[in-house]
């Protein structure tokens, strides 16, 4: 998958369904590739991991999964160490306005489109792919940029006709906060600034994506036209899988 496919798939309508990697262990993040998403997304920005550690996690994945990362903020340095990992794609966190998306975009693409500055590092083979690399990355980046403030909202008709971005991904607990309504994702002032991005997203033709905590509310929001699901995450997986086999061998019923 280390060919742009999911750009691709994106870009026809598909639905594509991952999961986020917020630990450090290259066994965790292998056997979340083997479970079949369609891509993963390594956190960087809320959890502890550093770039030598993202790099790892994508080096255990190894081109099962596409890997986005997702960035501590839309900051030059931050796009440099993600991408020269070797990653498929960025997830920009806290995208309020117009200029924050051409901001981003100039630090993600090579020139013509963008300004991103040339390293040697494993996305270019460490030298050995450079040419390569630097010819076809343009072309296969998947830019994703947050709106989860209800500033962006305000912005969002203007930030979604930026050239060179790769999709939209609401954070719905952030906007809930922007709302004064932290946590209260399905509140109708939520919901309302939710379905203008959509709106906003379709007619412009750009892919929208959103966090989900778990399948009903994915599929509730695939039922909307959303094409990029993040559904929980790897320790949630974990948590939830370990506290129901326990009630299970205990008998108890869930929330006992």
């Amino acid at each position: 998958m280390r060919d742009g496919k999911l750009r691709e798939r994106l870009g026809r309508g598909e639905t594509v369904v991952g999961s986020i990697v917020s630990t450090a262990s290259p066994d965790v993040a292998e056997a979340m590739a083997l479970v079949g998403f369609d891509f993963l997304w390594i956190e960087a920005e809320h959890a502890p991991l550093g770039f030598t550690e993202v790099q790892t996690v994508i080096q255990a994945v190894g081109g099962r999964a596409p890997c986005l990362v997702r960035i501590p903020e839309n900051a030059e340095v931050w796009f440099k160490k993600a991408l020269d990992t070797g990653c498929d794609g960025l997830v920009v966190p806290q995208i309020r306005t117009a200029d924050d998306a051409r901001r981003a975009v100039r630090c993600a693409y090579y020139p013509p489109l963008g300004e991103r500055s040339v390293g040697i590092t494993r996305a270019q083979g460490y030298g050995a792919t450079f040419l390569e690399y630097v010819e076809s990355i343009n072309d296969r980046l998947l830019l994703v940029l947050q709106v989860e403030h209800k500033t962006a909202v305000e912005h969002v008709e203007e930030i979604v006709r930026v050239p060179g971005i790769g999709a939209i991904l609401i954070g719905p607990f952030d906007l809930s906060g922007s709302l004064g309504l932290l946590g209260r994702t399905t509140h109708p002032e939520v919901e309302s600034r939710i379905e203008t991005v959509r709106v906003a997203c379709q007619t412009a033709d750009v892919p929208l994506g959103i966090f989900a905590v778990d399948a009903p509310t994915a599929h509730r929001y695939i039922d909307r036209g959303f094409r990029l699901i993040a559904l929980a995450s790897d320790l949630t997986f974990l948590q939830r899988g370990a506290g129901e086999a326990l009630r299970l061998v205990r008998g108890e019923k869930e929330g006992t």
